[in-house]
């Protein structure tokens, strides 16, 4: 579900989270504890530094910190910055183009399936994540017409 460079990333965040409010973390230290190579995981730092999801500091003291507490911080923010989500740019069923406004028939099942798909990462936090909170979402639901003069409900 997650690219590697994704992967990599949150579980760096973690450990920024693991000490969050106590000390700046060096990027060394983190690829120690993460298992990750020490220059990839420099240049997948310095990409959240640069989308503000980390902040970063020079000199002996210096290191990688959240740039916010670990509550507010989203699993789609750290993944968004590797793995953005794609709008739907071709008909699922391949005759023409399809959109909100000139939708197919799949349209609002596969949005459906992809909002349910991104809710999990949207509404998770890092610190849900990190202190192994589940949070249970109820998927929306779309009922698509079974016959012509049907009509289409959403839940």
């Amino acid at each position: 579900m997650l690219s590697t460079t994704s992967d990599h990333a949150l579980r760096a965040v973690l450990v920024l989270a693991r000490l969050y409010g106590q000390r700046p973390v060096r990027a060394n230290e983190i690829a120690e504890l993460t298992a990750t190579p020490q220059n990839y995981l420099g240049k997948t730092l310095n990409a959240l530094a640069k989308a503000g999801v980390v902040r970063s500091s020079r000199g002996p003291t210096g290191g990688f910190t959240l740039a916010q507490p670990p509550h507010l911080l989203t699993i789609a923010q750290v993944v968004d910055c590797f793995d953005e989500p794609r709008p739907q740019s071709r008909c699922m069923l391949g005759t023409s183009p399809c959109d909100p406004m000139r939708p197919c028939a799949a349209h609002a099942s596969w949005t459906a399936l992809k909002q349910a798909q991104r809710a999990p990462l949207a509404n998770t936090t890092v610190d849900d994540l990190l202190h192994g909170r589940v949070v249970h979402y109820a998927a929306p639901t779309t009922v698509i017409a079974a016959s012509p003069t049907s009509t289409a409900v959403a839940a």
